[in-house]
This record gives C-alpha cells, sequence and structure tokens, in this order.
C-alpha cells in the first residue's frame, strides 16, 4: 500500500517501498535519506531526547524527504511498537552496537518473525564481528586500519582527513544502501526470503581500495603516500595555487590532454618531459610558477573551454553557482536550504527533494493512519522525556 502524506507518496523508482530507520546520526540517517530521495516512505523511529548531537532539526538536511515518529524504546510498549512498523516494512535500518538491539527487543530475530520478508540493515563501523565489533569509533580511524588513509596527503606530512566523506558516506551508507537494496530483490524473487545486512564501514573503506590493491600487485603502485599517479605525487594530477591564494586542480593524465593543458599554461617549450620520472620535482615547480602568475578566475577562463582536465576549486558555498552544476540543477533550495539534489538520476521515476527535514514526532498521527497502526496515535511515546537507548551508538561510534 502505498502512503498518501508528501513526504511518503514519493517519486522515484523506490515509491512504495517502505522503511523503518532507528534513529542515529552519522551514515544510517544518510543512508535513509538516500533511499528516501529515491522514492522511498521513510519513516524515522525518534526517541525523546534526541539522538544525541544538539543540531536544529530544521537543518538536519540527512532528514529530508522522511516522515517522524517518536517512540521510546525503553517503554513497556516501545519494542511492540516498532515491531508493529517493522512488520509493515519492506527495510528496516539500525545503526546500534552489536547486541544492543537485541537487547532491546528489535533486534533480527524479533522482527524477522514478524515480518519473514524484511531486510534488516546494521549499519556500524567495526562490523557485527571481530576484535572491535564493539569498541567506539569514529570515520577516521575506520578509514586508518583499512590503509585508505595512509594514501591522502603530502608525503612529509601527517595522512589528510577527508572530512567523514570516504568512511562515514563512502564506505558506510552507500554500501548500505546498495546491500539492502539487494537484499530487498532477493527478498521478492520467488522462494526469496528476507535477511541481514551487516554494513561494515571497515569493510567498505576496504573495498574502495581494490583497484589501488591490484595497482600494487602489478608493480604500479608504491604503498606511500605522494608517490603514485593518483595520489599527488604526479605533478600534472594536483592541485597548484594561484596569485590570489586560490586553487586549480589539474588531471591531465593522457598524452593529448597534457599537451593542452602545457600549452595553455604557457610551458610548452620549457616543460621537462613528463614521463623523465627523476625530473618531475623540477616539472612541478614550473606549473607551480606558471599558476601563481594570475588568479583562480584568471586560469578558469583560459581553461574553460578545453579538454586540459584543469578545474578551480570551489568552496561549499561556491560550488551551487558553478554554471555546468547550475545548468544541471545539481543544487536545489528547498525551505530556503541550498543543498545537494538527489542523485542519481532516473529518465522515467525521477525524484526530488519533496519535503525538508523530518522535525521529531511531528508525523505520528499521519504515519498511523497511513501504515494502518492507530496505536501509534495514542500519545504515549510523545509525552515520555526519558532518552530512549543509553547504550546505542551510530555506525560512527558516538555513544549517544
Amino acid at each position: 500500500m502505498t502512503a498518501t502524506s508528501s513526504a511518503g507518496t514519493g517519486n522515484g523508482p523506490l515509491a512504495g517501498v517502505r522503511v523503518v530507520e532507528l534513529a542515529g546520526i552519522g551514515p544510517g540517517p544518510f543512508a535513509a535519506m538516500l533511499l528516501a530521495d529515491l522514492g522511498a516512505d521513510v519513516v524515522r523511529v525518534d526517541r525523546p531526547g534526541g539522538p544525541g548531537l544538539a543540531i536544529d532539526p530544521a537543518y538536519d538536511l540527512t532528514n529530508r524527504n522522511k516522515r517522524s515518529v517518536l517512540i521510546d524504546l525503553k517503554a513497556d510498549d516501545g519494542p511492540s511498537q516498532v515491531l508493529a512498523l517493522a512488520a509493515r516494512a519492506d527495510i528496516l535500518i539500525e545503526g546500534y552496537r552489536p547486541g544492543v538491539a537485541e537487547r532491546l527487543g528489535v533486534g533480527p530475530a524479533e522482527c524477522l518473525a514478524r515480518n519473514p520478508r524484511l531486510v534488516y540493515g546494521r549499519m556500524t563501523g567495526w562490523g557485527q564481528q571481530g576484535p572491535l565489533a564493539e569498541r567506539a569509533g569514529h570515520d577516521i580511524a575506520y578509514i586508518a586500519v583499512t590503509g585508505a588513509l595512509g594514501m591522502i596527503g603530502a608525503p612529509d606530512q601527517p595522512p589528510t582527513v577527508p572530512g567523514n566523506l570516504l568512511g562515514d558516506y563512502a564506505g558506510g551508507s552507500l554500501y548500505l544502501v546498495i546491500g539492502v537494496l539487494a537484499a530487498l530483490q532477493h527478498a521478492r524473487a520467488e522462494g526469496g526470503a528476507g535477511q541481514v545486512v551487516d554494513a561494515a564501514i571497515v569493510d567498505g573503506a576496504a573495498h574502495l581500495t581494490t583497484m589501488i590493491h591490484g595497482m600494487m600487485a602489478a608493480g604500479g603502485w608504491r604503498d606511500r603516500r605522494g608517490a603514485n599517479l593518483l595520489d599527488g605525487g604526479c605533478p600534472f594530477y594536483g592541485c597548484y595555487r594561484t596569485a590570489d591564494g586560490g586553487y586549480m586542480a589539474v588531471g591531465a593524465l593522457e598524452q593529448r590532454f597534457y599537451d593542452e593543458f602545457v600549452t595553455l599554461l604557457g610551458i610548452a617549450g620549457e616543460a621537462p618531459p613528463r614521463k623523465d620520472f627523476d625530473r618531475w620535482d623540477e616539472l612541478r615547480q614550473t606549473v607551480e610558477a606558471a599558476f601563481a602568475t594570475r588568479t583562480r578566475a584568471q586560469w578558469t577562463a583560459v581553461f574553460a573551454d578545453s579538454d586540459a582536465c584543469v578545474a578551480p576549486v570551489l568552496s561549499l558555498r561556491e560550488a551551487p553557482a558553478h554554471p555546468h552544476l547550475a545548468a544541471r540543477g545539481t543544487f536545489v533550495d528547498q525551505g530556503g536550504i541550498t543543498q545537494p539534489a538527489p542523485a542519481p538520476r532516473f529518465s522515467a521515476t525521477p525524484s526530488s527533494v519533496r519535503t525538508g527535514p523530518a522535525v521529531p514526532g511531528a508525523d505520528t498521527a499521519e504515519v498511523a493512519r497511513d501504515w494502518g497502526l492507530p496505536q501509534l496515535s495514542g500519545g504515549g511515546a510523545e509525552g515520555r522525556g526519558a532518552v530512549g537507548d543509553a547504550q546505542a551508538t551510530t555506525a560512527a561510534g558516538t555513544v549517544t
């Protein structure tokens, strides 16, 4: 049955798919947002007191396109309310430490007993098993032990921290989404059934390095920072400072692109041969000196209509105004907040930002009606002030 609210009805290829998200922070909510962006009816189960971060819910964009109900999982009727939602859902997502959902009475066994075709997605940093499974952690630790962090940065400096994009979102959220959608396909096939998807950030982040491991085995990658083609070691694949303190990103790997690059940069007659590895430092200094002669805007104009694979390094606030991104509608404005539009794009079932961030508990009555669960609208959860699960953690390891 398709829900009837603006958030739940949805458009996109996942319209009609129902998802229960047990509230947390980090990669779990982002994964649920992606499913919601694709049209799924995502109901976020918030707990009285919030998930532990002092963020104004009106600005938490990872809760867009969702609806929220309040349930206190430590109340007598809390687990039964979640199980009632699970019985009507296609997918459930949780990001607690291993064993916590089971202790709360909403673990895989209980949920699958109510709904044998349910896909139960578990988002953690370390995974459900292993020596570190019960330890706290954050993105930086997960990508550190997988070798991914050690690849990033200058050779004579500490590794560069890439925000929490590489671990939490690339190695975590995206792999969880892939996993639950693959499991949903299996559950809906003839003879299929629900199952548990163990999405660990360490597994996903390690998986992202597959190509590099192949290159290393073939002798085409040195196991240290700043010494390889794609990690800043190459003088024609990196970032260079401009006269006004901005930066230009250069990715002129192929010969024909490189030839155009050095010509437009004005160094074709003085640049050392690109295949002379012993002179790469000299080539880098030549490129640096050339970029330092003009501003970022001036160099952007020089390379604008070329195949030299050069682009300005923009800030988050600048990016939405880039002509290409503006033309594609890569960013949208919803409720006065500029934000990335849903991705990827679909020709027959386009997705969109339908609603702003869900306010905790605001949709309880609506979800109770649409999902056929009148017990949700009884008002019990909304009146309680205790935090639902003091032992729960996000996949990033923050105890909440």
